[in-house]
């Protein structure tokens, strides 16, 4: 990999002892058990501290569920750090060609669907939701984070991803060719009011939530959608992603 933008705040602290108690409010989202390889376990203190490379490397070595740490990490970084486009999609692909080989080997493992779903998601904002509707991006995402949800209906995160999936489908293309793609506003928007519910303290969720509302059903729900991106810039962060979440918040109320 070439050298990779570091997290440009200051970074968590997370030890195997810390990370263990922290772990049921830190993986609330997205229900991943506890590591009991230390070698995965220290994957993911470098992902919570903002070591994203450092934990790509770490769960890759590990292998096995350190593969999810990889993942995530990789996709977290090529989302809020990456300056180019180009590797950006690169880290993408990679990462959702790894999340589809952990499915095929560990088919009731949720976050290797969710993650899949993740990846090929980012990357088809990326080449545009049109193209990636035509390459049978949408349906294969769709179905990825449909299969998270089925294996663990209290995954917050793939409510999130999969409720602005819907969103951001009849956004760029339109109720009816979105519901080619199986996209719904009613769906879209009860999968974030349900991850909201799951995760209460995300930041994510509330962006997630403001953005689908003024997608879905306009301008009449801008005070909403600033409430909840004032909640999302005050909620306080555990870890590095979660940080990420809240400056993206701050950034929007600028716009």
């Amino acid at each position: 990999m070439a050298p990779w933008t570091g997290f440009p705040h200051p970074l968590y602290a997370f030890d195997l002892a810390s990370l263990r108690v922290a772990w049921p409010r830190l993986h609330l989202g997205d229900a991943e058990p506890l590591p009991q390889d230390e070698a995965v376990l220290e994957a993911w203190c470098w992902f919570h501290a903002g070591e994203f490379r450092k934990a790509v490397d770490a769960g890759l070595a590990a292998a096995g569920a350190g593969i999810t740490a990889a993942n995530k990490a990789q996709i977290t970084y090529a989302g809020y750090l990456e300056p180019s486009e180009r590797v950006r999609m690169a880290l993408y692909r990679q990462a959702a060609e790894r999340a589809e080989a952990q499915t095929a080997t560990a088919p009731d493992n949720a976050n290797a669907h969710y993650l899949m779903g993740c990846a090929l998601g980012r990357y088809g904002q990326s080449i545009s939701v049109g193209k990636a509707i035509a390459q049978g991006l949408g349906i294969k995402v769709r179905a990825a984070l449909e299969t998270a949800l089925r294996l663990q209906p209290a995954h917050a995160e793939a409510h999130i991803v999969l409720g602005a999936f819907h969103a951001e489908v009849i956004d760029k293309v339109g109720a009816l060719v979105g519901r080619t793609q199986g996209a719904s506003i009613e769906t879209g928007l009860r999968l974030l009011r349900q991850a909201l519910k799951l995760a209460p303290h995300s930041a994510l969720a509330r962006l997630e939530y403001a953005k689908a509302l003024l997608m879905l059903e306009g301008e009449k729900h801008l005070p909403e959608a600033d409430r909840l991106c004032q909640e999302a810039a005050a909620c306080e962060p555990a870890d590095a992603i979660e940080r990420l979440h809240v400056e993206r918040a701050r950034a929007e109320l600028l716009d």
